[in-house]
């Protein structure tokens, strides 16, 4: 899909947003998103390629976000941990909680 013609990119760009919309905030199947898409006038090869390359950076920002949770639940758990065993006189029960519960989110998204 690839043009020089500004006005082209810029209807393109508004169908990757349309379908972007309808999948992620309307929570749309695929299958209803391409059928939106050639209502609207592409063929099913084009819908089909902007559904598919949408729902991969979908996945992809998932993954990403589940790393993140990952790392800083780990973070905040060892941490908590860390400052209640170096005896500083308080129980960093909150950090750890949450450190553990946020990892845990992350890794249960992750897959």
């Amino acid at each position: 899909m690839e043009t020089t013609n500004p006005n082209h990119q810029e209807a393109t760009d508004q169908l990757y947003n349309f379908a972007a919309n309808l999948l992620v905030n309307e929570d749309k199947s695929s299958y209803e998103v391409k059928a939106l898409l050639i209502e609207k006038g592409l063929s099913i090869e084009n819908a089909a390629f902007i559904v598919n390359t949408l729902e991969e950076q979908i996945d992809e920002a998932k993954r990403e976000r589940a790393k993140k949770d990952m790392l800083y639940g780990a973070l905040w758990c060892i941490g908590g941990t860390a400052l209640t065993f170096a005896n500083v006189g308080f129980i960093f029960w909150g950090a750890i909680l949450f450190g553990g519960i946020q990892f845990f989110r992350g890794l249960i998204n992750s897959n």
